[in-house]
């Protein structure tokens, strides 16, 4: 055992489970735990804003597969972090964020920059800690990171009050990690897989619907091997593009509210549905009576309460993705499914994914497509919320699982950008490019100051329509053109906001210039880019189906 204060013990314990980066922002309550950082063997990124440090463990955690981590201080830091920790709860991001706290005897007495930090994220964590003896951070460590990554993942909080940080104790690290409330459910029940395989042998129109818990579980392999067995075609959620390679002649593109009128179509019409690691959210599913209404229903997740929480299904399977899918595989055998493709064929050929280019002004489609082509596919990409992340959704062909990161639950307007940060940080090696508006960069646009003194090539594409896009086409559709506060009236220039941060910025009028101007971004190594592409006003994100509506009502181009 070593002698060593709290903070220096939170520090080695982070060490333990091979942390690497921190994102944060000291405050007065976390000052002696950011003093043990200065010398430690991890890298401590400084943001301008706590929220980014949240979305930046996010996209680190993302694009690497590892437990991200935030740190801020007590009362207004803390709360700062609870978008970010709600956003990764929503949907399902392994995080761990400290927080520092007053000292502990002045819990509960109005302290200056106290807040009930675990009292207010209790309904937003996987769990919560609240430190109260310094020889218990080795432990408690070991548990959030634990908790964070097993089962469906999630963000843990630590709070840790300043006077237990200066505390002393005997350092020791357990080796093992025994909750007795805690044993999330790994393998599937042998006989609900063979009732599975069974019901799968009598479908003539099957269709994998499969979500962000594909990714997690990295089961896209034997989804793909699944789909290709049973020439059953596949659809993703949101969270669940590059799940299934999108050059796959079963791929059938994003399902839901925006997703493709075939995809839709077969979800509607299909005999049997599997869904993988999807929740049935109700952006996918609308209106609940009319959803997939003639299909009989197999549900594989390793969260028992998301099965059957919003439709019945017939069959539940509870474990992890990838286990599960590699027992069902041995049992299933091809299924005579060529005329539903065929059919399926004729509805993508009847209603793809379409917009009308006049050939002078930029769309926002075309803007993304270029991107595609450009990276080749090959590149991180993040978004923020609104029509630009429907529209990347629909037209940049993900090929592989972690390439989209995307708020898919919470919706966070402002998550994008950080979360590129993070994934850039993670993944040095690759291209990240974050896709966005001119409403949904300025939610965190502060943190372009932190990618510039991190170096980092991040591209910023920021789609300029100048409105919140998604809600001037719901005021378009449903409010009768009454754009009651969705218009940006004084955006600024972006260009000269970049290059007053110490970025690059290129401005793009013409359509001729979209491709150039993203190749000359490509070239920038060394410092983020902010590209400004001037869209048009009016453009919406098409299909779509209405709030609560059904495949029915579904609206798509003339």
């Amino acid at each position: 055992m070593a002698r060593m204060t709290g903070a220096q013990a939170m520090v080695e314990s982070l060490l333990r489970e091979g942390v690497d980066i921190v994102f944060g922002l000291p405050g007065g309550a976390c000052l002696p735990f950011f003093d043990k950082l200065y010398d430690a063997k991890l890298k401590t990124v400084l943001v301008r804003h706590e929220q980014g440090a949240v979305h930046m463990a996010e996209g680190y955690a993302r694009s690497t597969g590892k437990v991200g981590v935030a740190i801020a201080t007590s009362g207004p830091g803390a709360t700062n972090c609870v978008t970010g920790i709600a956003d990764a709860y929503m949907d399902s991001i392994p995080i761990v964020v400290i927080t520092g706290q007053v000292k502990s005897f002045m819990i509960g007495n109005d302290a200056f920059q106290e807040a009930d930090t675990t009292g207010i994220t209790r309904p937003i964590t996987k769990h919560n800690y609240l430190v109260k003896d310094a020889q218990q951070i080795p432990r408690i460590v070991k548990e959030a990171f634990y908790l964070a990554r097993t089962g469906r993942p999630g963000p843990v909080l630590i709070d840790f009050p300043v006077d237990i940080s200066l505390a002393e104790m005997d350092f020791y690290w357990p080796e093992q990690v025994s909750l007795r409330s805690y044993n999330p459910v790994v393998k599937g029940s042998s006989s609900q897989i063979r009732k599975a395989a069974k019901l799968i042998a009598g479908s003539k129109k099957p269709v994998l619907y499969t979500g962000g818990g594909v990714i997690i579980a990295r089961a896209a392999k034997e989804v793909k091997a699944l789909a290709e067995k049973l020439q059953a075609p596949v659809t993703n959620t949101l969270m669940g593009l590059g799940g299934m390679d999108a050059s796959s002649p079963l791929f059938i593109d994003m399902l839901g509210m925006h997703g493709a009128v075939y995809a839709n179509r077969a979800v509607d019409e299909c005999d049997l549905l599997i869904s993988i690691g999807a929740r049935f959210d109700d952006r996918v599913t609308g209106n609940l009576e009319k959803f997939s209404p003639n299909s009989k229903k197999i549900h594989i997740d390793i969260d028992p309460g998301s099965i059957s929480k919003s439709i019945p299904v017939d069959i539940p399977i509870v474990g992890d993705v990838k286990e599960v899918l590699q027992e069902l595989i041995q049992l299933v055998h091809p299924l005579e499914t060529r005329e539903w493709l065929a059919q399926i064929a004729q509805w993508r050929k009847e209603s793809p994914f379409r917009y009308k280019d006049d050939g002078l002004s930029i769309k926002p489609q075309y803007v993304i497509q270029q991107i595609w082509e450009a990276t080749k596919g090959d590149a991180l990409i993040t978004t923020d919320v609104g029509q630009h992340q429907m529209w990347a959704a629909q037209y940049y062909r993900f090929n592989e699982p972690n390439a989209m990161m995307t708020s898919g639950g919470l919706g966070t307007m402002g998550y994008g950008f950080p979360a590129a940060i993070g994934a850039q940080m993670g993944r040095p090696d690759k291209e990240v490019w974050c896709i966005s508006g001119d409403g949904s960069i300025q939610m965190n646009i502060q943190e372009y100051t932190t990618a510039v003194i991190q170096k980092l090539p991040v591209k910023v594409a920021i789609l300029n329509n100048g409105f919140y896009g998604m809600v001037r086409q719901w005021q378009h559709f449903f409010y009768k053109d009454r754009f009651s506060s969705s218009t940006m009236d004084c955006n600024p220039d972006f260009v000269k906001l970049s290059e007053a941060y110490g970025g690059v910025g290129i401005r793009v009028t013409r359509k001729e210039d979209v491709r150039p101007s993203i190749i000359k971004a490509q070239s920038i190594k060394d410092r983020p880019v902010f590209l400004d592409f001037v869209c048009p006003k009016d453009e919406n994100v098409m299909p779509m189906i209405p709030s609560g509506g059904s495949m029915e009502q579904i609206m798509d181009m003339a």
